[in-house]
């Protein structure tokens, strides 16, 4: 490093640490609503400011050299990501893509004419600032959008391109995302991937897991999250070489981005976010920036109160029976759960809403009557794309399937065979969509989990469709549209079914355990995974919390399902605090809980229910102990929290010999708190928030190996 950037770095980090002041105050922004949004406009140099009192994006166009980001700075710290970096990166030029054989770029071509530039109010608090571009060499414009929210040190960003010659073009190599910023002298840096947590080189290219890849200065523990909200195996991140640079594009390999766009038509990119905090300085700790963010402004139900789930899957698997369910539903509503999910099984062919008869020789109507007695509602496992011969979708339109490279249909296996694969980039989009909103209708379903394969199978049957006479002209392009695909089918049940929870599981969206925020984009929920709990010693509930602790700096952990807890497995209690900590899903034969287990049930989830309802506790997330990979020998467990500071604290000892341990949260809000043991029923004592941020010692509960702890302001 030469003497000039050293000097930089130092003073950065030294006016960072002599500026503890202004995280004092930070929440006294929030409060007073300093955190408003704006878009400034400087006509005269063609340039935009957008932002709130946490963050500033500024925006230039020059008729010279195109549009680019002049400026992003932290105004928590004063810190300019952009000021930080060596030089602007090549590679850093604002946005990018083929057309054809032609590359476009938002910087350094001069072949841009400013177009139209308009501000709108977002509806959950916020606002956008879209620029349009048009070229003027070739028929294609671009909108660049930009879009940040109350309270949030964040801001989104993502393009629209629109065609505007006589014949289709095919966009490939699209990059919506791309600016020269860093954390820091490069010496300092530090970079996390796979939900922002594992570490890894500073060059990186990131792949399918890596949704939020951070970037901090190890010195001043500030730094940046950039969140790729592309689908699935379509998403690429790179930080680029050792000057400093963000890429957040679509894939160009592996699974190549290709989309075909017609005369006059407008294709609108995924989006980017990019969210800057502090390590361990108050509400700018990344514990409580990305999850006040991921869930206010990332999922489809905002605010939202999460139902406690349960699902016959294990251990009935395809054996369920109605007289089954009778004897589950009335176990199931004693103890408090919300909806209840026949899982696979209960139709008569994968892709038909056909019943089942020899199961359920009634129907599901008298089910449905039960289940609602019961205060619940009914929900139901539903194959996507996942379809038998047998159904009028295959037989009246074979074409709708996807074909492998040989030309023959794709086939799946299941748990009832191999089944085809229909195509989500053909009409068979359309009959789908249909299909399950008529069966949500009939049976006012609340949750509808939607599973087996569309673009690519979790266990490794190879991706994307070959047919010809589909939306797609190759199977490179088959890939962005059969995600595209599963948006079109969810938006169109959103319309008739706005209420309607839906789950959109790993195997549809293709990939073990994964979870992101294309998907989020597309449905309420992710069942995440199958971990095993029917007997003792498998995973269990310390693997589910392994799955959780892992993405829960990323994605809002309310987000997740993770399977598969088996309620009646002891000690019950390690499942009920386990599942408090993502979307609680229960599954186990109901019936063999005790009296004893089911008053233990009703307790908890009736206790968990109440404080959830009166505190917002999705705004910070930390996981505690031995986290990263919690193990028998150690003790792990979470806080959940409302910015106020109120919430709960759970913690496991596991196997490990500790009677008591020490919580700290070192970003924990100023006051005065009540914590009461639920497990142990007795009340802990009051502490300050200073208290918390040093440290607690908290005693196990005699005879407990679990402590939930509520926390409210005194």
């Amino acid at each position: 490093m030469n003497r000039r950037r050293f000097v930089q770095g130092t003073t950065s980090a030294a006016l960072l640490l002599g500026n503890m002041k202004s995280f004092a105050s930070y929440s006294k922004m929030l409060e007073e609503n300093l955190s408003t949004t704006f878009v400034r406009t400087i006509k005269e140099r063609n340039t935009w400011a957008i932002g709130n009192a946490l963050v500033e994006r500024q925006i230039g166009f020059d008729p010279e050299a195109g549009l680019s980001t002049l400026s992003w700075r932290h105004r928590v710290t004063g810190t300019d990501f952009v000021a930080n970096a060596v030089k602007p990166h090549p590679r850093s030029n604002e946005f990018s893509f083929w057309a054809d054989q032609e590359h476009f770029a938002g910087t350094g071509q001069s072949a841009w004419k400013l177009g139209d530039i308009h501000t709108e109010k977002l509806t959950r608090g916020g606002q956008m600032l879209a620029i349009g571009l048009s070229s003027t060499l070739h028929p294609i414009e671009v909108t660049a959008f930009y879009a940040v929210y109350d309270g949030h040190p964040v801001i989104r960003k993502w393009i629209a391109i629109t065609n505007t010659d006589k014949t289709p073009v095919v966009l490939s190599h699209l990059c919506f995302e791309s600016t020269s910023i860093v954390a820091g002298p490069f010496n300092l840096l530090e970079v996390n991937a796979f939900y922002g947590i594992q570490p890894r080189e500073l060059l990186f290219s990131g792949r399918v897991d890596d949704n939020a890849i951070l970037q901090k200065n190890s010195l001043t523990g500030e730094g940046f999250i950039v969140l790729n909200e592309a689908p699935g195996w379509m998403k690429a991140t790179e930080l680029m070489d050792w000057s400093g640079g963000v890429q957040v594009m679509y894939n160009t390999d592996l699974f190549p981005f290709e989309r075909r766009l017609e005369p006059a038509e407008t294709f609108t990119s995924a989006k980017s976010s990019i969210a800057f905090f502090v390590d361990g300085k108050g509400f700018a700790d990344p514990h409580w920036v990305m999850p006040s963010y991921t869930s206010s402004v990332l999922v489809k139900k905002a605010p939202y109160q999460p139902p406690w789930i349960y699902n016959t899957w294990e251990p009935f698997e395809r054996q369920i029976t109605a007289d089954i369910v009778s004897e589950l539903i009335d176990v199931a509503g004693h103890i408090g759960l919300d909806v209840f999910t026949i899982d696979d099984g209960w139709q008569s062919e994968y892709g038909d809403n056909e019943i089942n008869r020899q199961l359920f020789p009634n129907g599901l109507e008298k089910v449905q009557a039960a289940v609602e007695a019961k205060g619940m509602r009914l929900g139901l496992w539903v194959p996507l794309a996942a379809t038998s011969t047998k159904t009028p979708a295959y037989r009246e339109h074979p074409e709708w399937a996807c074909k492998d490279r040989h030309g023959n249909p794709k086939l799946t296996e299941t748990m009832s065979g191999s089944q085809v694969v229909m195509c989500l980039a053909s009409p068979y989009k359309d009959a789908a969509a249909k299909r399950i909103s008529e069966l949500i209708g009939r049976y006012h379903l609340r949750y509808v989990k939607l599973d087996l394969t569309t673009a690519f199978n979790a266990y490794g049957e190879s991706p994307g469709c070959y047919a010809q006479g589909h939306n797609h002209d190759n199977w490179a392009q088959s890939l962005e549209l059969i995600y595209e695909g599963i948006q079109y089918v969810t938006d169109h049940i959103y319309r008739e079914h706005p209420d309607v929870l839906l789950d959109i599981t790993f195997e549809a969206w293709g990939q073990k355990h994964t979870i992101d925020y294309g998907l989020l984009a597309a449905g309420d929920l992710d069942w995440l995974s199958n971990v095993e709990d029917r007997w003792p010693d498998v995973a269990g509930p310390r693997q589910v919390r392994t799955l959780l602790y892992q993405r829960s700096l990323a994605i809002p952990t309310e987000a997740m399902l993770i399977g598969n807890l088996q309620a009646e497995m002891p000690p019950v209690e390690e499942r009920l605090a386990t599942a408090m900590g993502s979307g609680p899903l229960l599954l186990g034969d109901l019936r063999k809980l005790t009296s004893e287990q089911q008053a233990q049930c009703v307790e908890m989830i009736r206790w968990f229910k109440t404080l959830r309802q009166a505190v917002q506790m999705t705004q910070g997330f930390v996981p505690l102990g031995d986290w990263k990979q919690p193990n028998a020998a150690t003790w792990d467990g979470f806080a959940r929290l409302s910015r106020e500071g109120e919430g709960l604290i759970v913690l496991f000892r596991n196997e490990s010999p500790v009677t008591a341990i020490k919580i700290q949260l070192p970003a924990f809000p100023d006051g005065s708190y009540h914590l009461l043991s639920v497990s142990g029923d007795h009340h802990t004592g009051t502490y300050t928030g200073q208290q918390f941020r040093a440290g607690i010692e908290v005693p196990f509960p005699s005879g407990h190996g679990i402590e939930i702890l509520e926390v409210r302001r005194h």
